[in-house]
């Protein structure tokens, strides 16, 4: 035996000997723990997965001929520009839950999947996993699923609603409430090929720190092939029954962010909205099925600075879906004139998280359960309708932090274009 094997051998024995946590070998996937800190991070909205079913459309009574959860349609008159450069003053949307004039409490379920990660090595073997536990008490005991105190309601109530009572506040009945029933189900695994993720680990060298995942791979291996496919975690708890077309459906993930073009600094995307479509059948009249979710990575402090921490992910996801559950998928609903935020971000649909994100002030600190967490702020409906004044609560644009986006968009064209 060498001297360099020995010396290696020595090693790995005196840590099983004194329990000494051996790190992994560096490799080309192996990132410096402070990866991400010039990273960009945000979230996007992403076209619905799946077969689709032709001649869906959608009225004033929320979207008929689809199986999927409470929603309803609304619409608002101001002057913009469409994707094509059109002059309109007409727009659409769609929201989850009932009106706001029509009072009481609608309830959705929202059930919980954490999802671990077994990153392959090039033979397909396990080379590390990543587990959710750690995590998944804290996101269930969040303001997005338990109550706090906001000032949109009189009594504590969980954030989304709060934002929606803040949005509507002129129009609503007293009593409106859309609330979600959080339940935690049973756990997936996304098996991540060689190739196709990156990784940091922990201080102490065990997995992980973070995982990046390429964005499009994470896709398809999120998402089923097919209606019967098992082997996706979506397609796993469709068929198990752990979700369904009436749920608001949450695929936690721990520190796990996604990048584009194969390269790990054009990153990170920490969460997104969809809904998975799958065909009818005869127990549902041969309606599409809708099966409405969001990817929310957990955030651990200090991966990305102050202003994106444990659920904010999660928070604006849900906060999105509850504004946009269809994405506009049908070309209609959902879409506005084209706004540009302070951010920088420059677009044409209602993604009220996507306007605050990367501000100052972006997340809004709720203490509760022993931990104070960081959802985020978004803006609400009036910003979007450019109107002036707002309806909204204490005529503001944004909420629960009614400072954090004082004024409105300039009117653009596509794109934002300066003519």
């Amino acid at each position: 035996m060498n001297l360099p094997m020995r010396f290696a051998l020595c090693v790995l024995l005196a840590a099983a000997l004194f329990g000494t946590v051996v790190a992994v070998a560096q490799d080309s996937h192996q990132l410096p723990a402070n990866h991400l800190s010039n990273a960009h991070p945000k979230f996007i909205a992403v076209p619905p997965h799946g077969q689709s079913n032709a001649g869906v459309h959608s009225n004033a009574n929320g979207t008929p001929g689809v199986d999927s959860l409470t929603n309803w349609n609304g619409s608002y008159r101001t002057p913009g520009f469409d994707a094509s450069g059109n002059f309109r003053d007409s727009w659409l949307y769609n929201m989850v839950g009932n009106p706001p004039q029509s009072g009481g409490t609608t309830y959705i379920n929202a059930p919980v999947v954490p999802v671990a990660l077994d990153l392959l090595d090039a033979e397909g073997k396990v080379f590390l996993h990543y587990d959710p536990k750690p995590f998944i008490l804290a996101t269930l005991e969040s303001p997005v699923f338990e109550n706090a105190t906001f000032t949109s309601s009189p009594k504590p109530t969980q954030i989304t609603d709060a934002i929606q009572r803040a949005e509507f506040w002129n129009t609503m009945a007293p009593d409106w409430h859309t609330l979600l029933l959080a339940s935690l189900k049973q756990g997936r695994t996304m098996q991540v090929p060689h190739g196709f993720y990156f990784y940091a680990l922990k201080k102490n060298g065990e997995c992980c720190l973070f995982v990046l995942v390429d964005i499009n791979e994470f896709g398809n291996l999120l998402f089923p092939a097919t209606a019967t496919d098992t082997t996706t975690p979506i397609g796993a708890a469709e068929n198990a029954g752990d979700i369904t077309t009436k749920d608001i459906s949450t695929f936690l993930f721990p520190n796990t962010y996604l990048y584009f073009n194969g390269n790990p600094n054009d990153c990170c995307v920490l969460g997104y909205h969809t809904y998975d479509q799958e065909p009818g059948d005869a127990a549902n009249n041969n309606r599409q099925k809708r099966y409405v979710m969001d990817y929310a990575a957990w955030i651990s402090p200090g991966l990305f600075g102050s202003g994106f921490a444990d659920v904010t992910a999660l928070g604006h996801e849900v906060s999105e879906t509850f504004n946009d559950p269809f994405v506009v998928s049908d070309g209609k609903h959902n879409l506005t004139p084209w706004w540009l935020s302070p951010n920088g971000n420059c677009q044409d649909n209602l993604e009220v998280g996507d306007v605050i994100e990367g501000l100052p002030h972006a997340t809004y600190p709720v203490t509760m359960n022993g931990m104070t967490y960081h959802p985020q702020n978004v803006a609400l409906l009036p910003w979007f309708e450019f109107q002036s004044p707002s309806t909204a609560i204490d005529g503001a644009y944004s909420y629960p932090d009614e400072g954090v986006l004082p004024d409105l968009s300039p009117i653009e064209l596509p794109n934002c274009s300066p003519s």
